[in-house]
């Protein structure tokens, strides 16, 4: 009987074999893009609608199937989507050669940030703007925070980013909005402020900017709105470029600005990157030298930067890769913080500034992993600090550990789930400016999109803990539920193709943002005004909403959208930078002047609503390409428990927050006609109607021991920025600065372009005591090989 069996079941299995042998057959093939032919790892090829496989790093698929006719299709977010019928044959291998061709190039571009995961523009349900290196290269901006004010509704002040009027002003000390390179903070971890210098512009793919409350996917910090930069990797072709760059400044429109002799102050540089793939090891690497005589008394900046970005893909293993990215800079020279006077802008007070001495590095090593059936392991960390050193006794040295894991799922049924977890740390060594600190955090998050036919929906959940030294979280969810050990955060959000080009988008988040060591501990002095610690700081927390349209739009062979936002924030606890007299109050203005400063503060509530449009399009008209970004944002930004008796760090009567322009306008065209090059871009900033009281108001206005009799405006020397009041009286009307380029293609590999920075010469400043560059005349030329 055994045998029997025995004889039975050898005898099905050979038949088995025997039948598959006849009957299978392999499909294999590879995916590139039409535009450049370069491979597509990731694209997605199906069989029949049943059996697929994802590209490997080569943009190689491998498929074994029965022999027969069989329906192909491969699809790839941003690019058309292929389909083929194809006959295999028994015991054969067919080959399918696809080539894909690129969607609608705005509607369809492609972006992480907004989900985590790769999905087009047109379908998240947040408002993002997308920046592209051409942008960069076109107006040789040398600092990422250049070009983020042509950005539509945001600013950079000084360093201090703000999104729809979400942020004010404060120095050096914390930002609500985050900024990331490859996903991962890259904010200090003494002040979580912006190095905008450090970034690696040389080795830029895009950069992503969500506006609006994104603390669920990213954490503190991210409670105003996410700046995402994305590094480049190698391609299929090596590339090589280098970037040769020499401005100068001409004289401003006052002559008694201008302090240097001869002709002008210089500026100077070089860029260049390389990329390339050797065997299964993605190559790049960046550099960036840079030498500015500045436009203002003794500030100066000399720095030098090199970058690399490896990554090992495993060919035994398919779907892992290993990889280390590094940036490494030093920066030398004089920080300017206020003007003299009024009359003498481009000089700094006391006619004396601090000179620094910086080092920064970030190393971070990664492990991805993609399996067959959609799943994604990704392990990533970082290590970035940051030393600083200067003439005044201010030195500092710290250093951010970061470390996250996540797991991400994407179904047949466009159903994408994603869970995470960060670990945190910062170390901080500045005995003469901290003292000596320590952070953590812990994070766990978890992110659940769906697309069903013409609906998106997202929904997002987040848990945070915080300690810096003995200090933690006390979480809030609701007046009963607010003394959690960690902080909830959570996000929704959806979007709704209603037409072919037409897009309706509804978002909800909260956000938070826990102090960081510098504004807890910091006390120094700059220029003649000192800075305070505030220990008792609470964290701030607050959410956003809004409500938009995408409408694409054909003029001609012009592709573009209109994009519009109503949007809705409200603030708790927020947090200001507010000049004030810090110590026991005397009345006796020769005692308490003593301690005047800044401080970090929680001035209570905070509302911001208003209305952002934007219009992004690319394509012919005639002969001639033209390329767009157009955007206008109007905020109302206010302090809904506004009390005149009891408010009195702003201008008197005013309930519109600090630091806010109300009106922004920005625009900037490109037209492309065979080798030629025009360019011109427009910025509009409205009257900043409320700063610090006390920076147009005489120190001397509420004491009547020595103010008795006294004219203030003839006694500038009692202002702590004297002639800011006079200043605001002449330059109220708001600010409008062009930008204007032109290149020529001399050949293939090289291009030359002249680029004029304030064409108009405009006299501007986007905080008091703060004027900004006159007009610049730049050179530019790129070999690309």
């Amino acid at each position: 009987m055994i045998k029997n069996v025995k004889y039975i079941l050898t005898g099905v299995f050979l038949y088995t074999c025997e039948i598959y042998a006849q009957t299978l057959g392999v499909v294999k093939g590879t995916v590139k893009d039409k535009s450049n032919n370069e491979s597509l790892p990731g694209a997605v090829v199906v069989l029949d609608k049943d059996k697929g496989v994802a590209a490997d790093i080569e943009g190689v698929f491998y498929i074994t199937t029965t022999a027969g006719n069989h329906n192909v299709e491969c699809d790839l977010v941003g690019y058309k989507k292929y389909t083929e019928t194809i006959t295999v044959k028994e015991n054969d291998t067919t080959f399918v050669n696809i080539v894909l061709g690129n969607g609608n190039q705005l509607l369809d571009e492609v972006v992480i940030s907004a989900g985590r995961f790769e999905q087009k523009l047109s379908d998240v349900t947040v408002s993002m703007e997308v920046i592209k290196p051409t942008l960069i290269e076109n107006k040789a901006s040398q600092s990422l925070d250049i070009i983020m004010n042509q950005v539509p509704g945001v600013v950079v002040s000084d360093g201090q980013a703000s999104i729809r009027g979400g942020s004010g002003y404060s120095y050096g000390a914390g930002t609500r909005v985050l900024m990331l390179v490859d996903e991962m903070p890259m904010i200090s971890a003494d002040a979580a402020d912006i190095k905008w210098n450090y970034l690696p512009l040389e080795n830029l793919e895009q950069v992503e900017v969500i506006k609006g409350a994104s603390s669920a996917l990213f954490g503190s910090s991210a409670m105003n709105g996410v700046i995402n930069m994305r590094t480049a990797y190698a391609k299929d072709k090596p590339q090589t470029t280098v970037t040769l760059f020499g401005a100068a400044y001409d004289a401003p429109k006052n002559s008694k600005y201008k302090w240097w002799k001869g002709t002008s102050q210089t500026q100077s540089g070089v860029n260049f990157s390389h990329s390339e793939k050797i065997g299964q090891l993605d190559v790049v690497l960046g550099g960036h030298m840079y030498n500015d005589e500045g436009y203002r008394y003794l500030e100066t900046e000399k720095r030098a930067r090199f970058n690399a970005n490896l990554r090992y893909n495993f060919k035994e293993i398919q779907g892992l890769s290993v990889g280390l990215n590094t940036n490494m800079m030093e920066t030398r020279g004089g920080l300017f913080f206020l003007w003299q006077n009024a009359d003498s802008v481009y000089f700094p007070q006391g006619m004396n500034i601090q000179r620094f001495s910086n080092q920064r590095m970030n190393v971070d090593p990664f492990i991805n992993y993609y399996t067959k059936k959609g799943g994604k392991y990704s392990l990533r960390s970082r290590y970035y600090l940051t030393n600083n050193t200067n003439d005044k006794n201010q030195g500092s040295r710290a250093e951010l550990y970061y470390s996250e894991f996540q797991y991400q799922k994407r179904y047949k049924n466009n159903f994408t789930m994603t869970y995470g977890a960060v670990y945190m740390e910062q170390q901080v060594i500045a005995d003469s400016l901290y003292g000596r600190h320590s952070g953590k955090n812990y994070a766990g998050y978890a992110q659940f999109d769906y697309k069903y036919k013409k609906l998106t929906t997202s929904i997002g959940l987040r848990g945070e803990y915080n300690r810096i030294d003995t200090s933690y979280t006390r979480g809030y969810l609701s007046p009963k539920l607010n003394n959690l050990p960690f902080q909830p955060v959570f996000r929704a959000g959806m979007n709704y193709h209603v037409l072919e080009y037409t897009f309706l988008r509804a978002s909800f988040g909260q956000g938070y943002r826990f102090p960081t060591i510098a504004e807890k501990y910091v006390s120094t002095s700059v220029s003649a005004l000192k800075i305070y610690p505030n220990q008792n700081i609470q964290p701030e927390r607050g959410w956003s909403a809004e409500i938009g349209i995408k409408q694409g739009f054909k003029l001609f062979n012009f592709k573009g959208f209109l994009d519009v936002a109503g949007f809705w924030t409200e603030y708790q606890d927020m947090v200001e930078f507010a000049f004030d007299i810090y110590g026991p109050k005397t009345g006796i203005f020769y005692q308490d002047i003593k301690y005047a400063g800044f401080k970090s503060q929680n001035v209570g509530r905070a509302r911001i609503n208003g209305i952002d449009a934007s219009i992004s399009g690319t394509g012919k008209m005639g002969p001639i390409n033209v390329t767009t970004l157009i955007g206008f944002t109007y905020t109302n930004p206010v302090d809904p428990d506004y009390d005149p008796k009891t408010d009195t760090l702003g201008i008197e009567g005013l309930k519109v927050l600090k630091y806010r322009n109300q009106q922004l306008f920005k625009s900037d065209l490109q037209l492309d006609y065979k080798k030629l090059s025009v360019g011109w871009s427009v910025r509009y900033y409205s009257f900043m109607e409320n700063v610090d009281r006390r920076f147009v108001q005489s120190i001397l206005h509420e004491y009547n021991d020595v103010a008795a009799g006294i004219d203030f405006d003839a006694v500038p020397t009692t202002y702590i920025l004297p002639g800011l009041k006079e200043y605001r009286k002449k330059h109220n009307k708001g600010d409008w600065i062009h930008d204007m380029r032109i290149s020529y293609q001399l050949s293939k590999r090289l291009k030359t372009s002249l680029i004029v920075n304030n064409v108009f010469n405009a006299e501007y400043s986007l905080r008091p005591g703060d004027v900004r560059a006159p007009r610049m005349f730049l050179v530019q030329v790129m070999l690309k090989v």
